[in-house]
């Protein structure tokens, strides 16, 4: 697919999760839920109760694969900036840990789910997050701004992984922490899954080798690139949209989720 589609095609889907507050990013076969739902999605990743309870309604729509607030080690007082921010969940979560001497920004490129993440905001009186629309390949922030960047299962659907790399590593002051949660491939994909666009908003089909992923990172200048941690993830969400089972079967040994950190040198 083209870069533009695929922008175009992530944009509107997500746009749609944010208007019915469904969520598709998650390895299943359904992409309606409830709460209790989402909930346990997110137990499943890594969240815990106290952190669901923490957050406003409507923040947790069960998109992530990981919790990047929980590895990132925040402290009061950090500025932080979560790269795909949805409805606001994450931030949510860092802007509970940096307080209020701290600062948390989410940038989003799908305007819906800012709006969903400025009303969760207003509604519990989070004066310390601010949501920005904008791409994550050309961030609306600062050289040298944040301490921490945080993102969720975001990257992965960037056809321009080096360039949201870049970005990252620009807007981070020397010494600063990157905290990502995605997916990668231990194997490369057919062409009938890489082609398929609901595959591709699935977190699935724009992923990379996990090899390249990590080289990306180390290209845009990073150091002290350390894998925290590895899961397989299942994608029951592809039998029902293709015949070829062998096949399906078989890449649920090739998708991962990846916890990863690096630093950017003082």
């Amino acid at each position: 697919m083209e870069e533009k589609d695929v922008k175009k095609i992530v944009r509107e889907s997500y746009g749609k999760i944010a208007e019915r507050s469904s969520s598709c990013c998650v390895p299943t076969s359904s992409c309606c839920g409830s709460d209790t739902y989402y909930e346990n999605i997110s137990k499943t990743i890594g969240y815990t109760d106290e952190d669901l309870k923490s957050v406003p309604e409507g923040a947790n729509l069960g998109l992530g694969c990981g919790n990047p607030v929980a590895l990132a080690s925040l402290k009061e007082g950090d500025h932080v900036l979560d790269l795909g921010s949805g409805a606001g969940f994450d931030c949510f979560l860092a802007a509970n840990k940096v307080g209020k001497s701290g600062k948390v920004i989410g940038v989003d490129m799908t305007a819906s789910m800012i709006d969903k993440a400025r009303e969760n905001a207003r509604k519990e009186n989070f004066d310390n997050v601010e949501f920005r629309l904008g791409e994550i390949e050309n961030l609306p922030a600062a050289d040298n701004s944040v301490d921490v960047i945080i993102s969720n299962c975001v990257i992965n659907l960037s056809p321009e992984k080096e360039r949201v790399f870049r970005e990252a590593f620009r807007v981070l002051k020397p010494g600063g922490r990157l905290m990502v949660s995605d997916i990668v491939l231990l194997k490369e994909l057919p062409e009938f899954i890489k082609n398929n666009s609901a595959v591709y908003v699935s977190c699935v089909a724009g992923a990379v080798l996990k090899k390249q992923y990590i080289e990306f990172i180390k290209e845009a200048g990073f150091q002290g690139v350390d894998i925290l941690g590895e899961s397989s993830f299942t994608i029951d969400l592809l039998v029902n949209q293709h015949s070829e089972k062998g096949v399906i079967k078989d890449l649920n040994n090739t998708i991962q989720s990846i916890k990863i950190q690096a630093i950017k040198p003082k």
